[in-house]
């Protein structure tokens, strides 16, 4: 539970008052790690301007490209790398209590409740949308240029976003007990993904992934798989190709040396696998 709470990122809001803030990112870095793992009890939205990203949200693997809406519901353990050397995207990060209704309606029960609860999950990946990302695009100006009347425009405009996405890009809906469940494999594989993230250059086995999570090995690779959307060593070699990828661009290494320090040891092999994978040869990236 403690590496769990450490994986938890710290949510200061500009207004404590009116919860709700918005980020403009940018990296020239293709292979960079754009976040780590981590968690938050906020619902983020990220909107992609330019570029490509690889999200990971929960069991969902996302190639989110420019016009694409990446949706991170509360208490989802998400990942992010740049796949360009021109990504900008925004984030836009709301505490749901923001729409709390004084006395009980209901809205309430049956929409923010339930979002808030995190038993009405969203759909992660929403592309081609084009009302979803006008109301997206609408709360971010009226959020950077705070004219007067900004905060009622924003509260509509979020209760806006959120109807169109209710309508059209629910995932779940879980029960009470489905709910403690997912929160309780999310919590046990929390310091799993850690160390993965730490330890990729290691000797990596599926056995002692399994202990850290006291777990069989035939349940922790059913597990892994429905919270990762990989197996085990699919997950571990994408890890170390996107290590590889950003050190082929961005490092001196020659291929060899990439390789070893991203847990290769067999150069034919890495090359091989990286070029399935990324779909361009580890020597074009580094002439050496």
């Amino acid at each position: 539970m403690e590496k769990f709470e450490a994986l938890r990122e710290p949510m200061d809001m500009p207004d404590p008052y009116f919860p709700i803030k918005v980020h403009r990112i940018t990296f020239n870095d293709h292979g960079k790690v754009i976040f780590p793992h981590h968690w938050h009890e906020h619902l983020e939205f990220l909107y992609i301007v330019s570029g490509e990203a690889s999200i990971e949200c929960g069991s969902s693997i996302i190639t989110a490209k420019a016009g694409d809406l990446v949706v991170v519901n509360s208490n989802e353990l998400h990942y992010g790398i740049s796949q360009s050397s021109h990504l900008f995207y925004y984030a836009l990060i709301a505490d749901i209590s923001l729409l709390h209704s004084q006395s009980i309606d209901a809205a309430e029960t049956k929409f923010i409740t339930p979002i808030t609860q995190n038993r009405l999950l969203l759909r992660n990946h929403i592309s081609g949308d084009s009302k979803t990302a006008a109301c997206m695009l609408t709360i971010i100006q009226e959020l950077e240029n705070r004219e007067f009347g900004y905060e009622l425009a924003i509260k509509s405009e979020l209760y806006r976003l959120l109807t169109l996405l209710l309508r059209s890009h629910v995932a779940t809906v879980l029960t009470q007990d489905e709910y403690a469940e997912r929160m309780k494999n999310v919590e046990r594989f929390a310091p799993v993904f850690q160390y993965i993230e730490e330890h990729y250059k290691d000797e990596l086995s599926v056995d002692l992934l399994a202990q850290m999570a006291s777990l069989s090995r035939f349940h922790f690779s059913r597990l892994f798989k429905e919270l990762s959307g990989r197996t085990v060593i699919e997950y571990i070699t994408a890890t170390r190709l996107d290590k590889a990828d950003y050190l082929l661009r961005h490092s001196p290494l020659t291929v060899s040396e990439v390789a070893a320090a991203t847990g290769f040891n067999d150069i034919y092999y890495f090359s091989r696998t990286f070029k399935k994978h990324k779909r361009v040869a580890p020597s074009s990236l580094r002439g050496n």
